[in-house]
């Protein structure tokens, strides 16, 4: 079964989070390896399988981009995550390659010791932009193009799996640039009262990871 047969859904990406985890605590018990200790060594061993497949399950589906992903994985026949030896760092997608080049070339002069406080302000404010950017973008991801996944004909979800791609290679991009930036600035610290602002203008979805 694929992650959404677990919880008996359909590749739908609209969830009742709360009703995702009330299903998620039932199959926790019934799979649970400790109500199952006089259970034949097979029937144990694929009590623990099915245990930790509603553990991944549940990781992949209570988050919306994590969802996402998974269903672009899914419907690309390759369901499983990549492993991390297989992470490669994100390339800018071409629509971003021109806007990126004016930070790249700061960030340059920021590895190269030119740090002045006038790279640092541009540096600054260009690493508050893109977090609101990325912000949006997930937004993006998690709203109009979900919901069109959702609405779409079978003959169109080609379509839709494009655009999800597109967008979460947007995501990644943005994320690299934002990090690299963060370490050219000096772990945070050196943001000083940009910190701040930062923060309020939101690190995207908080329970996000690197994906």
């Amino acid at each position: 079964m694929n992650y959404f047969e677990v919880f008996g859904l359909d590749r739908t990406l609209a969830l009742d989070a709360a009703a995702l985890q009330r299903r998620f605590y039932e199959l926790s018990r019934e799979h649970h390896p400790d109500f199952h200790q006089r259970a034949s060594a097979d029937e144990q061993a694929r009590t623990l399988e099915t245990s930790a497949r509603v553990n991944a399950a549940y990781r992949a589906l209570r988050d919306p981009i994590a969802r996402v992903e998974y269903l672009v994985r899914l419907e690309e026949g390759r369901e499983t995550e990549p492993k991390e030896g297989d992470v490669v760092k994100p390339k800018a997608p071409p629509q971003l390659l021109e806007e990126m080049f004016e930070i790249q070339e700061a960030l340059h002069d920021a590895r190269s010791g030119g740090l002045d406080e006038t790279t640092r302000a541009t540096l600054v404010a260009q690493r508050q932009r893109l977090v609101a950017r990325r912000a949006a973008e997930e937004e993006r991801i998690t709203g109009e193009l979900s919901a069109a996944w959702d609405a779409a004909a079978a003959a169109d979800r080609a379509k839709c799996l494009a655009a999800f791609k597109e967008a979460l290679a947007t995501r990644a991009y943005l994320r690299t640039v934002i990090d690299d930036l963060g370490e050219a600035l000096g772990a945070g610290a050196a943001l000083g009262s940009a910190g701040a602002a930062l923060g309020s203008a939101g690190e995207g979805h908080v329970t996000h990871h690197r994906h």
